[in-house]
């Protein structure tokens, strides 16, 4: 498998290139509608890790207002990176571009760059990743995805340590058949509602030095 995983990251790139041309008027007409509803910035540029850890810059349709962060601490959120139940900072026509994922769209720049996958774990910020076990580190291992084995198998509703665990399992037993499974779970699912929040415990403890539970973990 290790030396299909290049020539599977090509076909990838090939593929993200052709869906960004079928898919551009509708691409371009979410733009628009982002433009209109909410005012300039219809993109969400934000720092990444990559594979190996390497920062790059993740292309989103905007769906929150422009100082999120900043709001997050005026709603006395302990991780400014998590999500509130009817969130404030989430925009009208956010909320259905979030709903639908077509707010994802734009990452298939980033596949196309070699940065992403249309499959593998979901891109995390630099902050958090800082604070990364060895274990949890196991997720950089592959490229990003714009989807992945816990999109389809919980997404937003699990917390970031059940999501490791499917990460590592992901990357353990990968093949292109699980990514071709995935990829048609994620179309399947796309009339999905909206997920219950959950209040990210693991980064916020990290975040504030508590490595209790990293230890016991990578023990």
């Amino acid at each position: 498998m290790a030396l299909l995983r290049p020539i599977w990251n090509v076909l990838n790139q090939l593929v993200a290139l052709i869906a960004l041309i079928l898919l551009s008027p509708l691409i371009l007409g979410v733009a628009l509608w982002v433009r209109i509803a909410d005012g300039k910035g219809v993109l969400f540029v934000q720092d990444r890790a990559g594979q190996d850890g390497r920062p790059f810059r993740m292309l989103k349709f905007r769906s929150m207002v422009h100082d999120s962060v900043a709001m997050s601490a005026q709603l006395g959120m302990a991780d400014p990176f998590g999500l509130l139940q009817d969130d404030p900072r989430i925009t009208r026509c956010g909320r259905i571009l979030r709903r639908t994922s077509l707010d994802e769209l734009p990452q298939l720049i980033n596949v196309v760059r070699g940065q992403m996958n249309l499959v593998g774990p979901r891109p995390d910020v630099l902050p958090q990743v800082a604070n990364y076990s060895p274990e949890d580190a196991r997720r950089l291992e592959v490229r990003p995805g714009i989807t992945g084995w816990a999109q389809v198998n919980g997404r937003d509703d699990i917390d970031w340590p059940a999501r490791f665990v499917l990460d590592r399992w992901y990357i353990d037993h990968w093949t292109p058949w699980l990514d071709l499974k995935i990829v048609w779970r994620t179309f399947a699912d796309l009339n999905r509602g909206e997920p219950p929040v959950h209040v990210d415990t693991l980064n916020i403890g990290r975040a504030a030095g508590d490595n209790t539970q990293d230890l016991s973990r990578a023990a």
